[in-house]
């Protein structure tokens, strides 16, 4: 049964920044309506379930389930204009608004329902007041609980939360605000998604016509020019002490970049390490589409699912065939020879077998050196990207601070 919470008068605002904007305080137990809707779970029919995400960012669809799949579980019934705090993450912000897409959804019962009071509140306006860090750290102190995800909301305790609230007309011209200022930052992040997926899309794309444009004039199979390094270390060899090791993880995908390594003691393997030292290729054979390819700049260990590759500096320059392994005229042919495998491996034969332009030393290391310095303009375009990235998403925050100090 819906039940209302007990009228409180408003909250003196005192010395607050909403008293200095003259806008009134009211405590939420009296904007908000608890409405459960509890349905009756038949076992032949279908229930699609809503979950919400974490700081604000909205609804999720679950995949339906049979009321068989579903149980004991209680489910209650979802309207348009909901307005949702999800009682085990609502000190984290999960806190969302019911849309048209979401009505006739289902939710457990932790996700209690209420219906905002319209004669006093525009609902998204609260819903944005509780994505402000006031807001938020709000709805902490009525989410008692030891640590953090044993904290649960307390329904009894909303009327302890105090709402900021202007007149209806001020607070839709500042949800009006909001929304557009958001739409912007959406824009101006898609926009920057595109270029970050063009800017990956280029190395490649030149590498590849280059390398493909070589193959009309000279190849040779891999084989030809590279041997393999099995220099093993075993669990069993008694050896003591820290080791360097750079496995698949540390291998960022494309770029041939290390991202991390660990440090683990010799006595403490639990399997079968290769070594490797600077100058020799570590490539990851296993799920080859990975397109894991580093030289090594240091002395280390690598997986078993890696080769060490030794090149032959009479025929080949070790960053040409690095940067080759990199491009798609040989990542294609890789997964091709192994995209029917349950669990994809490239063996030595399989890779000895790849065919790769063989121009001269001198001009090998020419197109390196292009290729390098396109790597280097990609690298600082991706740098730049990350920090418009982390501009992007210090906006909105800064937004609905100003919003909500009444200076939007």
């Amino acid at each position: 049964m819906p039940a209302r919470f007990p009228h409180l008068p408003v909250v003196p605002a005192g010395n607050s920044t909403w008293s200095r904007n003259k806008w009134a305080t009211v405590r939420l137990g009296e904007l908000l309506r608890l409405e459960r809707r509890p349905v009756k779970v038949e076992p032949d029919k279908l229930y699609q379930e809503i979950g919400i995400y974490c700081f604000g960012r909205g609804i999720f669809h679950k995949a339906p389930r049979t009321g068989f799949e579903v149980g004991e579980k209680d489910l209650f019934l979802m309207k348009e204009g909901d307005f949702i705090l999800q009682v085990t993450f609502a000190w984290e912000g999960a806190i969302a608004i019911v849309s048209a897409a979401e009505d006739g959804m289902y939710g457990s019962t932790r996700y209690p329902t209420f219906r905002v009071d319209e004669k006093q509140c525009v609902a998204k306006f609260l819903l944005n007041y509780f994505k402000t860090e006031q807001g938020l750290q709000q709805l902490v102190k009525i989410c008692p609980g030891s640590a953090g995800r044993n904290r649960v909301l307390n329904i009894k305790r909303l009327s302890e939360v105090i709402v900021p609230l202007p007149s209806l007309p001020e607070q839709q011209r500042v949800v009006a605000r909001i929304e557009e200022l958001a739409a912007q930052i959406h824009e101006a992040r898609t926009l920057r998604q595109q270029a970050a997926e063009e800017a990956a899309a280029l190395f490649p794309a030149v590498a590849g016509g280059r390398f493909s444009e070589l193959m009309t004039k000279s190849a040779a199979q891999i084989g030809d020019v590279i041997s393999f390094r099995n220099d093993l270390i075993r669990p069993t060899d008694g050896r003591t002490g820290p080791i360097r090791f750079i496995g698949l993880q540390h291998i960022e995908s494309h770029t041939g970049k290390k991202i991390g390594e660990d440090r683990v003691l010799a006595e403490e393997l639990t399997g079968r390490k290769f070594k490797f030292s600077p100058g020799e290729i570590v490539y990851g054979y296993l799920r080859p589409y990975l397109n894991k390819v580093w030289v090594a700049d240091c002395e280390g260990h690598c997986s078993v699912d890696q080769y060490v590759i030794r090149t032959n500096p009479q025929k080949v320059d070790t960053k040409f065939i690095a940067c080759f392994m990199r491009s798609p005229e040989f990542l294609n042919r890789a997964i091709e020879l192994t995209h029917n495998l349950m669990l994809p491996r490239l063996r030595t034969g399989l890779l000895n077998s790849i065919p790769m332009p063989l121009p001269g030393i001198s001009e090998q290391r020419q197109i390196v050196s292009e290729l390098d310095a396109l790597q280097a303009e990609v690298d600082a375009l991706r740098r730049l990207q990350a920090e418009t990235a982390s501009e992007l998403d210090a906006l909105l925050p800064a937004i609905l601070d100003k919003a909500f100090k009444g200076e939007l």
